[in-house]
């Protein structure tokens, strides 16, 4: 029978909810440079998303249905709370759907709820063998540059927008990224070993991804190639996987201190994490650092921990 859960997924996922929140955190460190790396943190949850949803079986509609109600339970109790603190406002039907249906304020549900429906064809008809990514995934990336060639703006630097059509392709691949990684923890013999060179290996495509942000941002006339900046980090993103995946047997024999139940407690609710930080950020960013990091921190966590409480109590009663 095929493992159902792995430990390496624990820390990946806990480590893109700290990555993510951590690149919100504007204005709270002394200097907004430690507030960075968001768009890692993106890539990282989605390939999570695709590792945990592969090997999709049954109907479309019934799965997809289950998945939204994963998605959207936690995200309407919020909005309404919001609303009854009179956060937001509803003024007509466009409000609606801005808030309850295609919420683009919330970029990670926009996308997913629309990438859901091509991953689970392709989960559940295509082997993700080595052959077959490849070909998905170069098959893929040859359309973004054609779109990217004769489409995109790229007379300014805003490749990493995560507002923008273009990063789909990049979120799309981090999901294929993530059912490729399933596919070889279930079929190949054992684990890859841990190995020092993959560390400097990601250690280099780092501080590669970083520094092009930096020349892109500050050199307009390089503003062409702005596109290899997604390729520096799809790399990047494969060999943090690649090495993650790696320390899986490592992992296994774990003892349950307080760091793994610490990064396990993150990891079970990094949706939450992610929908409650906005506002929470935006309006409790009290006092100097590290005091506003501190009250900012333990507001998030509070809220995450009893938006899944309440959220899940109403999923397990409705019955699909």
């Amino acid at each position: 029978m095929a493992k159902k859960f792995f430990s390496f997924i624990v820390l990946i996922r806990a480590l893109a909810a700290i990555i993510i929140t951590n690149s919100h955190y504007t204005g709270v460190y002394p200097t907004d440079l430690i507030a960075n790396g968001g768009l890692l943190g993106d890539v990282l949850f989605f390939a999570v998303s695709g590792f945990c949803i592969a090997n999709t079986s049954g109907s479309f509609l019934k799965w997809y249905v289950k998945r939204l109600l994963r998605v959207y339970v936690p995200m309407w109790m919020l909005r309404i709370v919001y609303i009854l603190l009179g956060i937001f406002v509803l003024t007509g039907w466009k409000d609606i759907i801005k808030l309850f249906i295609f919420p683009q304020d919330w970029h990670f549900v926009s996308s997913i709820i629309l990438l859901y429906i091509p991953l689970f064809f392709v989960s559940k008809y295509v082997e993700m063998n080595i052959r077959n990514y490849r070909l998905i995934a170069v098959g893929l990336f040859l359309l973004q540059l054609l779109l990217y060639a004769f489409v995109y703006d790229f007379s300014f630097y805003h490749i990493d927008t995560v507002r923008e059509p273009m990063i789909e392709f990049l979120f799309f691949q981090s999901m294929l990224l993530g059912v490729h990684f399933r596919w070889r923890c279930e079929n190949e013999s054992r684990m890859d070993t841990f190995n020092v060179w993959k560390v400097g290996i990601c250690v280099i495509l780092c501080v590669l991804y970083f520094t092009s942000k930096l020349f892109f941002v500050s050199t307009p006339s390089i503003a062409p190639f702005q596109i290899l900046n997604q390729v520096l980090l799809f790399g990047l993103l494969y060999v943090i996987f690649d090495i993650f995946m790696s320390l899986e047997d490592r992992l296994n024999k774990h003892d349950d201190g307080w760091v793994w139940k610490s990064l396990t407690f993150i990891s079970d609710r990094t949706l939450e994490i992610y929908l409650v930080q906005y506002v929470i950020i935006a309006n409790c960013n009290i006092g100097p650092f590290p005091i506003n990091w501190l009250i900012l921190t333990f507001a998030i966590l509070a809220s995450a921990v009893a938006l899944r409480f309440g959220s899940q109590l109403l999923i397990t009663r409705i019955k699909i």
